[in-house]
């Protein structure tokens, strides 16, 4: 009888996990495929709820479900009302809509509310393995547990929710490899900014990215999840990350994650979510960090980045046409001229948060070259925003809060924030920002609001110079 097992074609991580979850294959090649986790915020489920009532049907499997507040919530007064009309009906109706279908809702004075993709790991809700959707783009985090997370729109999350399935299809997987070791002083954040630098924007656009390579697995959770956080901003439709023991030991004893002989035999499985050897991928890309150091983004979408010591670009030096009109739109949007050192542009506001860069362990990087220091005369405002409720528990316990306000700091409520202008915590028009968060689209911060995109360590050097600096020499940590 010949051995199934050894005959079986090598599978990629990804088909691993699809394959687990493909319920059934139409005739045009799309994919009914079960989901297990659906996260839910206040901006893009309304629509699909009203959508549930006016068909008649209800969330098939509510307990699969997992809401919190993030967008649109206030980070500065949780006691007052939320002031923008949309947005607290937003709020209200995700409140309202949890509580008539018994989906698990961690509202607004919950401890454990914060940004979704910060909410789910820490809680254990992401699970390897797993199949995992949300209305929000940068699902893409999840990844990093080993599962197929992404994005969906409105109708999707309808059909999920009444279905606890997704009609998709299955993307091309793209290896990317790096080689090296990950340089002292550089992060997770400076990996992927010099990965989108190298493909481009839409360099990855129609493919699962497994992030692959021993630099990859000396990093820990947290950045591995900032690193799945920005596939998206390549054109991913998803990324993931093998789970080793480094994942293990993040989710032992996570609240909703199995425990005791259920956890035996989950890890047991776990450990097999890895690509094998001989699979074969779509694309590969390499990506060397021998020389790797600090990024700065200069222009309008994340692949406009540059290592710290560069300067910005002359569109004179392109030759296709359409790529510099697109570059002297980003010049002109940004306020800079071409050949300016990175060094010498100086921002005015300062925010640390987002889905990137949120976590306890990103706080204190920047906390630890704050410490004893104040920021710039010329830092007009400065914001830290934990990912969660729990996120900014544990900076208290630890006295990073303090480190934060003396340095000049203000310390805020967890919340989605400056990252995206759905909320009070918005630049002005003419403000330049260094920003931990993921996307410098014009006015994506604010209408007129210039961003560069950065890691929390060249965020607080920025705060404490004045200007964009190189974190690992001026203010070592």
């Amino acid at each position: 009888m010949p051995d199934v097992l050894s005959s079986r074609p090598p599978h990629t991580l990804l088909d691993k996990v699809w394959n687990a979850h493909v319920v059934g294959t139409a005739s045009d090649g799309s994919t009914l495929l079960y989901i297990d986790r659906h996260f839910l915020h206040e901006v893009t489920s309304p629509q699909a709820f009203a959508g549930l009532e006016q068909a008649g049907l209800e969330p098939w499997r509510p307990a699969a479900n997992l809401a919190t507040p993030d967008h649109n919530v206030p980070t500065s007064d949780r006691s007052a009302v939320v002031k923008d009309p949309f947005a607290r009906e937003q709020i209200v109706r995700l409140t309202r809509n949890c509580n008539a279908f018994g989906i698990p809702l961690l509202p607004m004075n919950d401890v454990r509310q914060g940004i979704v993709h910060v909410v789910g790991p820490e809680l254990g809700a992401t699970l390897p393995g797993s199949s995992i959707v949300c209305g929000d783009s940068h699902t893409s985090t999840h990844g990093a547990f080993a599962a197929i997370a992404h994005g969906i729109g409105t109708s999707e999350i309808e059909h999920v929710l009444a279905t606890q399935t997704l009609r998709t299809r299955k993307p091309r997987c793209m290896r990317v490899r790096y080689t090296g070791q990950l340089p002292t002083g550089t992060s997770a954040k400076d990996m992927a900014l010099a990965l989108i630098r190298q493909i481009g924007a839409a360099g990855a656009t129609g493919y699962a990215m497994e992030h692959m390579g021993p630099a990859v697995h000396a990093l820990s959770m947290e950045e591995r999840m900032t690193l799945c956080n920005l596939s998206i901003e390549a054109g991913a439709r998803c990324a993931m990350i093998a789970v080793d023991d480094v994942t293990l030991d993040y989710l032992r004893g996570r609240p909703m994650a199995p425990q005791g002989a259920m956890w035996d035999a989950a890890q047991a499985h776990w450990r097999t979510l890895q690509s094998d050897e001989d699979a074969i991928f779509d694309a590969d890309v390499v990506v060397d960090l021998y020389a790797l150091k600090p990024m700065v983004t200069w222009g309008t979408s994340p692949d406009m980045a540059v290592p710290i010591d560069s300067r910005v670009p002359d569109p004179a030096a392109e030759p296709d046409t359409i790529k510099r009109a697109g570059l002297e739109r980003a010049l002109h949007y940004m306020g800079l001229a071409p050949g300016m050192r990175i060094t010498d542009i100086a921002p005015d506001t300062i925010f640390i948060g987002s889905c990137t860069n949120s976590r306890i362990e990103d706080l204190r990087i920047a906390a630890e070259i704050l410490r004893g220091r104040r920021i710039a005369p010329s830092i007009r405002r400065a914001l830290v925003v934990p990912g969660s409720g729990l996120v900014k528990r544990q900076a208290e316990a630890e006295g990073l809060d303090q480190i934060f306000l003396d340095a000049g700091f203000e310390w805020r409520e967890a919340g989605c924030s400056m990252c995206v202008g759905m909320n009070p915590d918005q630049l002005s028009p003419g403000d330049r920002c260094a920003s931990t968060s993921n996307r410098n689209f014009e006015d994506r911060q604010g209408v007129g609001g210039r961003t560069h995109l950065v890691s929390p360590a060249m965020a607080a050097a920025a705060a404490i110079a004045g200007h964009f600096v190189d974190s690992r020499s001026a203010f070592p940590h």
